[in-house]
Order: C-alpha cells, then sequence, then structure tokens
C-alpha cells in the first residue's frame, strides 16, 4: 500500500460523525450515493430480492442466549454513527440471523414469499408516510381504503353496485376497519358486538359508557360469554380479556374428527345459556383455523346465531382469499351470513406484514364504537380514525389495493387452488410413506403429521396396544417428534412448524405434530419430498434412535 493510500486508509478510519445542523439536513434531503454501503444493497434487493436473502440469511441456527449478546447495551449513543456503520451492523447482526421467509421450503408458518411488486411499492409508501387516522394527514390514502374496504366486502357479502355507490364512501358509516392484523380485528369485532348487545337503552347510557358491571345489571343478565370452537384463535380469549368479559367466559365448544365445532353440542349450550339468563356477545365461527386448516359448518351456525338472537362473527383470517376460487369457494358457504368477518391481507393476499382487516355487513354496524375528538377526528368528518380502535395507521391499505389490482381475483383463486392442490398432494405422499402418519387431513392448505415408523403404527393401532400403553408411546413419540422438529429447524434447509393436538385414532391423547401450511406458490413436490427424506434422516440419526429405541423396548415389555 502507498504512503498516500496509507494515510486515506488511517483518515477513514478516524474520521466520526457528528450532530450538526448540517449533518441532520443531509440525512432528510441527501439519499446515500448509488456506490455507498447502502445504496448497493438497495440495488441487489431490488436486481434480485430471493437472491439476496438465500446470500445473506445464516441457514444455520443460533441459540436466542447466543443471539442476545449482540443486543445488551441499552445506552443510546451520545454522538452520530455513519449510516454505513449501521447497516454493516443490520447485515451482520439482523439479516444474517433472520428468518427467510419467502423460502419456498420455509412451510411451517402463514408468512411466505411476496409478489415482487410490493418492495417498491412499499417504498412509495414509506416514502408518502400517510397517517390514516385523519383525511387532513391522508387525503387520498382515505378513499383509497374506503375502496379497498369495499372491494373486500363485495368479496364476501356480493351487494349490488348501488349499496357501494351509497355506503362505500358515506362518512356517516364505514362497511370495515384495516388495522395491524387479525388480534385487532377481532378484538374490533367482538368490541362491536359487545357494545349492541349491552346498549344503550331507555335511560342507559351503554356499555361503552357505564363499564360490564352497569349493562349486565341494567339488561338483566347473570354475566355475558363469547362462543367458539376448542380450534379458535388465541386473539379471541385476549379480545375478551380487553373487553371486561374475562377469558374464563370464552366457552371452547368441542370439534368433531375433522376439528370442526360440534352444532349439536353448541345448541345445546347454547340453549343453556339462554336458560340461565347470560348474555352471548358473539358466536364465532372459524374459516381456516391456525392449527389444521379447518373450516365450521358456517351455514350451521348462522342459522344457530339466528335462533338465538345473536352476533356473528367469522374468524376467516387465514381462510377468507378461499372465496376467490370457484372451485373451493363452496367451503366458506354460509361466511356472507355473518355480521363481522375477518380477513389477514398479510396472510393470502400476500402483502407484507401489518395489515387485517374487519367486515361489517351492516354500514352502520361500526357506529356502536364512533369516537370523535375535537382537535382531530371530528364528527361528521371522513376521518377513517373515528371507527379504528388504533389512531395512527400507516397507508397498507395501497399495498392491497396494489394486490387485488395486479394479481385479480383469477390470479388470487390460481395461488389459492395450488396452495390447496399442493397440500392434498403432501398428505398423499405422506400417507403412501410407511413411517409417516397423516393426523389431519387438509380441508384448505395446512396439515398435521408426525413420523412413526410401520411396526409401531401397526401396534398403536391394534388390539395389542391397550390404551394405557398408547398413551405411553405417544409420549415418548412426542419426543421423537419435538427432537425431529428441532434439528431440521437449526440446520436451516427446511422448515416444519410443530403443535399439540388430540385425534380421531388416539382419543383424549395430546399428541405431538409436525404442522405445515403451503401458501408459498414456490413450493414444489419435489421440495416436499426432500422434506420428508430430511426428517426420516434425522429419526436415524443416533440422536433420534436412540429416543426410537425406548419406545420399541416399551412395545417389548
Amino acid at each position: 500500500m502507498s504512503n498516500l493510500s496509507s494515510k486515506k486508509e488511517v483518515f477513514k478510519q478516524k474520521k466520526i460523525a457528528d450532530a450538526t445542523e448540517k449533518s441532520l439536513y443531509r440525512i432528510f434531503t441527501v439519499p446515500e450515493a448509488p456506490d455507498s454501503t447502502l445504496g448497493q444493497i438497495d440495488q441487489r434487493i431490488s436486481q434480485n430480492l430471493i437472491g439476496f436473502l438465500q446470500d445473506h440469511i445464516v441457514a444455520t441456527e443460533k441459540e436466542p442466549e447466543e443471539l442476545e449478546k449482540d443486543f445488551v447495551n441499552a445506552t443510546i449513543p451520545e454522538t452520530p454513527i455513519f449510516v454505513s456503520e449501521q447497516t454493516d451492523f443490520l447485515m451482520e447482526k439482523v439479516v444474517a440471523q433472520s428468518v427467510h421467509t419467502s423460502s419456498p421450503s420455509f412451510i411451517g408458518h402463514m408468512t411466505s414469499a411476496l409478489p415482487y411488486f410490493m418492495l417498491p411499492l412499499s417504498r412509495i409508501m414509506l416514502a408518502l408516510n400517510q397517517n390514516l387516522v385523519k383525511i387532513e394527514t391522508s387525503k387520498a390514502f382515505t378513499p383509497l381504503e374506503r375502496q379497498v374496504i369495499g372491494m373486500l366486502h363485495r368479496l364476501i357479502y356480493s351487494q349490488q353496485d348501488a349499496f357501494y355507490q351509497t355506503s362505500m364512501h358515506d362518512p356517516t358509516t364505514a362497511l370495515g376497519v384495516l388495522c395491524s392484523g387479525g388480534t385487532i380485528a377481532n378484538l374490533t369485532a367482538l368490541w362491536v358486538a359487545r357494545n349492541m348487545v349491552l346498549g344503550a337503552k331507555g335511560s342507559f347510557s351503554g356499555v361503552n359508557q357505564a363499564g360490564m358491571f352497569a349493562a349486565l345489571n341494567y339488561h338483566g343478565y347473570r354475566g355475558a360469554v363469547v362462543l367458539v370452537s376448542d380450534r379458535g384463535h388465541y386473539s379471541i380469549s385476549k379480545s375478551a380479556d380487553i373487553l371486561g368479559l374475562g377469558r374464563e367466559n370464552i366457552i371452547a365448544i368441542p370439534t368433531d374428527h375433522r376439528y370442526r365445532i360440534k352444532c349439536d353440542l353448541l345448541k345445546a349450550k347454547m340453549h343453556a345459556l339462554q336458560a340461565e339468563g347470560v348474555a352471548i356477545i358473539s358466536l364465532v365461527g372459524v374459516a381456516g383455523s391456525s392449527e389444521t386448516g379447518s373450516v365450521d359448518n358456517l351455514d350451521a351456525l348462522a342459522d344457530l346465531a339466528e335462533e338465538y338472537g345473536c352476533p356473528y362473527h367469522v374468524d376467516a383470517a387465514w381462510g377468507g382469499p378461499t372465496l376467490f376460487s370457484d372451485k373451493y369457494g363452496q367451503l366458506l358457504k354460509g361466511i356472507e351470513r355473518a355480521d363481522s368477518v375477518t380477513i389477514d391481507a398479510h396472510k393470502q393476499l400476500y402483502v407484507p406484514m401489518g395489515a387485517g382487516f374487519t367486515l361489517f355487513k351492516h354500514a352502520a354496524a361500526l357506529n356502536e364504537i364512533e369516537h370523535h375528538a375535537d382537535y382531530i377526528i371530528r364528527k361528521g368528518s371522513r376521518d377513517l380514525g373515528s371507527h379504528t380502535l388504533e389512531g395512527s395507521r400507516p397507508g397498507m391499505a395501497m399495498l392491497v389495493h396494489s394486490g387485488l389490482r395486479i394479481m385479480g381475483r383469477q390470479g388470487y383463486a390460481l395461488l389459492v387452488d395450488r396452495g390447496i392442490e399442493r397440500a392434498k398432494e403432501f398428505a398423499e405422499l405422506i400417507k403412501t410413506h410407511p413411517d409417516f402418519e397423516l393426523i389431519s387431513e387438509p380441508e384448505l392448505n395446512i396439515l398435521t403429521y408426525r413420523y412413526v415408523p410401520s411396526d409401531l403404527q401397526n401396534f398403536l393401532l391394534n388390539s395389542v396396544a391397550d390404551l394405557e400403553t398408547q398413551a405411553a408411546l405417544n409420549v415418548k413419540l412426542n419426543s421423537v417428534t419435538k427432537h425431529i422438529q428441532k434439528t431440521q429447524r437449526d440446520r436451516g434447509i427446511s422448515f416444519v412448524s410443530r403443535t399439540k393436538l388430540t385425534c380421531e385414532k388416539y382419543p383424549e391423547q395430546s399428541i405431538t405434530v409436525f404442522r405445515v401450511v403451503l401458501a408459498n406458490p414456490l413450493t414444489t413436490r419435489k421440495i416436499l419430498k426432500q422434506i420428508l427424506v430430511e426428517q426420516e434422516k434425522i429419526a436415524i440419526e443416533p440422536a433420534g434412535n436412540e429416543l426410537l429405541k425406548q419406545i420399541l423396548d416399551l412395545c417389548n415389555q
């Protein structure tokens, strides 16, 4: 290295950032140069996002304790650092240890690949930095969001043009809300339902003003509950906590062998609650449960809601987009009878994280939770914040709008059909493999299974194994499933998740199973075969083989 180069390098090393008006002005007005670290990364992401992720996300897993070592300093730096320094830190410590959710072999959770156009459009959304709480901070984004809500409302409820021309942009009502995800969407639906059931009447100002105790007393109820299947999402119980109902007042109705709510048990419970003077705040149907992808008999639930006069909500956060499919849309028959429906756009509408919807059949329903403030969301304005739990919200509607228009009904239908058919295909691979056991048949595009050597399967299911022995073996097999899943995850080649279920084969026994979500259109039959091969190899390696040996010893006792 020449003296000049050496001096330049020393100068570069000693150069420090400073906090001056000029430097702060620069970071708000001057973009990074194309040849800067950040500029180069930006170009690579724009040119080949999948390749960039493959190159920079480390395959092997680090334990949480190891990761935490890079994030132990709680002191905010007194002086600035350069963008390049922070970029290097993020690349090495954050990007490298992130999850490659767009990988076609990442089939364990409900996060998938994104269409390529979402990245540049997301930049536009970020640059504009609109706040959807109020039209003064969102302008065109406000009617855009109302249009997107109208489009999804029509997907579910199929009203005529005249309805949407009248209701979609009516400042006194709203057909739904866009929020950060399914949890807030379900909370919003139950919030509206609670205020309807325990609302203002006569001299009573309503539960939203007087609270739960006064509302129950005035309306003459001994309590208030929400009914849902035992496959209901945990956000329902969180909502009960927040709304003052109490988690113990979420009544989980057992499900059948297809993990659908048992309508006979549900009806008996509703009859008993009515006789006891307990208010049913909402009956919740499930359209695509998180663990098995099961869909309740939505028509039958609508009949019961009408019979007992209670609000009816459908949690279709996962399964809602099935309505795009002419082939499989009938699986959600009856959803159009619900008072409210949840759909997550960041699931099967393939937009980035942070977009969920609650759609309401009746345009005036959201008036039950309407709220105003003189300084920001005044009565009579078009401000969307008057009907939302969240105040400040980003312009995610732009990305949903883009997805709906760029891919269209036919594009989403192809994605839905492909996912369901790929799940059925994977189920057949599992059923024809002697050493795997399918636990839940896919109704949509989620299924569960586990590794059980063929001899052990035969032993478990024939009369030789009494219930006590069967239960003991399943406890051991749970350890095998957990070992395989953790090992496969840690190696970073592919990923399936795991959960616990009861099933028809093993009544009243909790078994640990692999859970697979097949929404990524890039996942192929070959990849699915490779996942099974990898799991089988892990099972017969020394650690897995030792667990299996313990199980065989138990069989021979």
